[in-house]
């Protein structure tokens, strides 16, 4: 009886103690839980990490050298009138295409045509003038003969023709003149081109040969696009060039579109001493006028074809301290790093020059996360198409 009052005495000791037995047995549950889970992982081994994979392979690859260049008009001219006079007529609209031989300018042809209408009755008088001479030095050579006029008679009616024979030649030659004068009036296209701005106006006076040009016309077909290389490349550009025609291609900038191809036609005369560079030029057909003057573009001019070349997507090569190396696949899809040699780059290629063996796989995407000998799964659709998948 005492035991239980003292009991009664402790108000809640049997609540609490109640409360701790609960709490130490949770805790144990959930050590149980980890201590079981960790024991679990431990039994499934790492897990494998997801990555894109492409596959080590042999093929011709194009030795090319890559730089940027610039579009330029095949021939440019600056249309300029021959005389002066009043603009009457422009036939054509700025920026318009224009055909060779085209009129582009019409002025003011009355001047011109009445100093040929001139020369035209002068010759015309000389002319009958001439005749005259002429049958008066046969009548004189018989007068002559029978000694109806002196010799001297005779010598000063020769002597008139052949000065109006003179006289007839220049008037030709005035008549020329003015008709050629004339024809300068209608100025006309001299090539097939595209016009550019339009500098003067219809109505407008225009003198002979005016430093600035009534409009620039520029051939684009066929059309130049030039580009500049290290000098060290020059010997291997000079020695392709004797072999065969070499191959130029051009890509403008925002399309996808094949690229646009041309030829090699022009090696500049000299290395510039400033920049260490030479000047090349490829001339291309360009009849679908995608290339621009002015405009620049990426050119690629191909040497030669490395045959058999290994190649691997260039996102596979990866720099370390030791330089470049690859993560490899095994076939068990654990990985291994190798050390390669890349001798060049085309596109989103790169060719090997050792280290690894065509068929082999190699990490395209992911090589954050690995390291030798983990465990890897290959995913599709990561890091958009590898181009050496098999």
């Amino acid at each position: 009886m005492q035991a239980n009052s003292q009991l009664k005495t402790e108000p809640g000791f049997g609540k609490r103690g109640v409360v701790v037995g609960i709490l130490a047995l949770t805790i144990l549950g959930i050590v149980i839980h980890f201590v079981s889970a960790d024991k679990r992982e431990r039994a499934r081994g790492p897990e494998a990490v997801p990555v894109m994979a492409g596959t080590v392979v042999q093929k011709d690859i194009p030795v090319q050298l890559r730089v940027i260049g610039n579009v330029e008009a095949y021939a440019t001219v600056s249309i300029k009138s021959r005389i002066t006079g009043t603009l009457t007529r422009v036939h054509f609209q700025e920026g318009q295409d224009v055909k060779e031989g085209d009129l582009l300018f019409t002025i003011d042809p009355r001047p011109s045509q009445v100093s040929l209408e001139e020369a035209e009755a002068r010759l015309a008088r000389d002319m009958v003038l001439a005749e005259k001479a002429d049958k008066d030095v046969v009548r004189y050579a018989e007068l002559v003969k029978r000694d109806y006029v002196s010799a001297d008679r005779y010598e000063q009616a020769r002597a008139n023709a052949d000065s109006l024979k003179a006289t007839l030649a220049a008037d030709k030659a005035q008549a020329d003149n003015a008709r050629l004068q004339l024809s300068y009036c209608y100025i006309r296209s001299p090539l097939t081109g595209r016009t550019g701005s339009l500098m003067v106006k219809q109505g407008a006076m225009i003198k002979a040969n005016e430093d600035t040009g009534m409009v620039d016309i520029a051939q684009i077909k066929p059309i130049y696009v030039g580009f500049s290389v290290p000098e060290q490349n020059l010997p291997d550009v000079k020695k392709y060039m004797a072999e065969r025609p070499l191959t130029v291609e051009a890509v403008p900038p925002g399309t996808n579109q094949p690229p646009e191809r041309g030829v090699l036609t022009f090696i500049d005369r000299e290395v510039n001493k400033q920049t260490g560079t030479i000047l090349l030029k490829g001339t291309f057909e360009n009849k679908a006028r995608r290339l621009w003057p002015g405009q620049f573009v990426q050119v690629a001019l191909t040497l030669t074809t490395q045959t058999n070349a290994t190649v691997i997507p260039a996102q596979a090569v990866q720099a370390g301290q030791q330089g470049q190396y690859v993560f490899v696949i095994k076939p068990d899809l654990t990985v291994e790093t190798r050390p390669v040699a890349v001798t060049m780059t085309v596109g989103d290629e790169v060719v090997m020059e050792k280290g690894l063996a065509p068929g082999e796989q190699v990490v395209t995407d992911g090589q954050l996360r690995l390291a030798p000998g983990a465990k890897v799964e290959i995913k599709e659709g990561l890091a958009g198409d590898q181009g050496n998948k098999t």
